[in-house]
């Protein structure tokens, strides 16, 4: 085998290890953290009350 060979498994190896911890942390933030805190639009109001503050 040559180096690109090697190359292309060890890419393979981290997309792999990356979906694996993306997938744990998914499911470790979902068990941690209550549907309404998860989708609530805190940022969003956040940002509404900065522009409200420019706009003044």
């Amino acid at each position: 085998m040559d180096l690109w060979n090697w190359l292309e498994y060890g890419a393979w190896g981290l997309s792999a290890a990356f979906g694996l911890h993306m997938a744990v942390d998914w499911l470790k933030t979902d068990s941690t953290y209550s549907e309404d805190v998860l989708t609530s639009s805190r940022e969003g109001e956040l940002e509404a009350m900065a522009e409200e503050r420019k706009g003044h």
